[in-house]
């Protein structure tokens, strides 16, 4: 499948589109073929197979979406601030040329995920003071 060229803000917004739908096969056809995706947390991919095959992984094991708050460009780059819809932070670096994706590096604030994982702390009643004998 031929991709026109495209703005790396332009490829961003249809990867945010694709991944709100969790279609991988969209999501892969905006890499290149042998485009790395490295999500620090989990560590790198290599290659659209391999990409293609995380994301369907990802989507079968948990309901995500990505509200964008902000999304720069610079040259050959783009940039995604987003959240998701527990308020879960992060941000990704995409470096497209040609139209796809060559690299795509991502990060999360692992405190805004643990914290939607909390639980309010149970408190224990308290214990009725015993006498003094």
């Amino acid at each position: 499948m031929s991709l026109p060229i495209a703005t790396p803000k332009g490829v961003v917004r249809r990867w945010i589109a694709a991944f709100n739908a969790a279609d991988p096969d969209a999501l892969a056809a905006l890499y290149h073929d042998d485009a790395t995706n490295h999500q620090v947390a989990i560590g790198p991919v290599q290659g659209r197979s391999a990409i293609r095959e995380r994301f369907a992984e990802e989507f079968a094991a948990a309901s995500m979406e990505c509200l964008p708050v902000n999304l720069f460009e610079d040259g050959e780059w783009a940039i995604l601030e987003w959240k998701d819809p527990q308020d879960r932070l992060g941000c990704g670096f995409f470096h497209v040329i040609d139209g796809r994706i060559a690299l795509q590096r991502g990060y999360w604030d692992s405190a805004t995920f643990a914290a939607s994982k909390r639980r309010a702390p149970v408190k224990k009643a308290a214990a009725k003071a015993k006498p003094k004998v």
